[in-house]
């Protein structure tokens, strides 16, 4: 537990997007003593104060109650995108892997859990107005993803219940960006053999505008000091997490000086099924359907209770994330390599 050396925190899925930019931080925080990293693979990145250890949630055996036992919180990020032709394989990890750490983290006597919900979570919402965390979370279950992201909030739900004692933190963030994260996220949605480059104003005279597709976006450094502050305040429940302003398609065209084209649903789902189909395209159209229907949130108690504020809006993350699209933007982590496609 915390003593004079600070408090010792366990990061789960240590290596990815969220994962480095929250053991960043833990790492240069006065109050944090030590940082595990959990990650399938090692990475070659070596912040202060943390040690790193090789852990597959899928697998039935992963003596995670060891690795917790005595930390005074776990942060509960580690999440597979892929396969999405197999969702038995994603379920093996997100959701059992999760459950896995959940049962860990009670048998290890941790105080505190804080795990990565998503926007994914919530069911249908609104575009014109933001919801706060009581909206229902039972996800759009056509979506893994969100059918995913759902099961786990009725799977928490049951854990408070049986273990009052642990606190529980959940958090609800937007869709995360940073350069760093370019390439793999060019990778998981658009496909390994997708040119970054693609991505220059230059080279897109128009955007799709398809009805429906307004969603938010945060950027991952901020996510991750509402993570950091969940772990250090005496906090409990859900926090939405998102910036403004609300990302849609007249937003992106004059961003990157594109002409908005309207386009109806079922052409946009149309095409994205038929790559899906061919294996040419990472990212379902079941997803698609699911954004389409994703709420706005309202981050007021996040803002209140945490004492967060996000530092960019979302124009400046999506700036800075389409850089390192063109640019190959990458970190010293398996997940997060850069590479520059075109």
């Amino acid at each position: 537990m915390s003593s004079a050396t600070g408090m010792r925190v366990v990061v789960t899925g240590a290596t990815g997007n969220v994962g480095t930019s929250v053991v960043r931080l833990l790492s240069e925080d006065p109050e944090v003593g030590s940082v595990l990293g959990l990650a399938r693979r090692l990475p070659d990145w070596s912040p202060p104060k943390t040690d790193w250890d090789a852990v597959d949630l899928a697998a039935e055996r992963s003596d995670l109650v060891e690795r917790f036992r005595g930390a005074d919180a776990v942060v509960h990020l580690a999440w597979a995108f892929q396969p999405t032709h197999d969702p038995a394989a994603t379920w093996r990890t997100n959701v059992l892997g999760s459950m896995r750490v959940f049962e860990a983290v009670a048998e290890a006597g941790v105080p505190a859990l804080v795990h990565a919900s998503s926007v994914g979570a919530y069911s249908p919402g609104p575009k014109d107005e933001a919801v706060d965390e009581s909206w229902p979370t039972h996800g759009w279950p056509d979506a893994a993803y969100c059918r995913e992201k759902a099961y786990l909030e009725r799977a928490l739900d049951t854990f408070e219940r049986d273990h009052p004692g642990t606190r529980v933190v959940r958090m609800r963030p937007a869709f995360l960006f940073k350069w760093e994260s370019a390439s793999e996220q060019r990778r998981i949605f658009g496909g390994k053999f997708l040119p970054g480059p693609l991505a220059r104003p230059e080279l897109l005279p128009f955007l799709p505008d398809v009805p429906g597709l307004r969603v938010q976006a945060l950027h991952t450094d901020d996510a991750a000091r509402a993570y950091r502050l969940a772990v250090r305040k005496d906090v409990r429940g859900a926090f939405n997490l998102a910036a403004e302003p609300a990302v849609d398609a007249r937003m992106l065209g004059e961003m990157l000086g594109a002409r908005p084209v309207r386009l109806p649903r079922t052409a946009a789902r149309s095409a994205i099924a038929a790559a899906w189909g061919l294996h040419l395209l990472p990212a379902s159209p079941h997803l698609f359907d699911a954004v389409l229907r994703l709420p706005l949130m309202d981050s007021s108690r996040a803002r209140a209770e945490l004492g967060w504020e996000p530092e960019r809006t979302a124009t400046e993350v999506l700036r800075e994330f389409f850089e390192g699209l063109q640019q190959g933007g990458g970190a010293r982590t398996e997940p997060l390599r850069g590479r520059k496609v075109g």
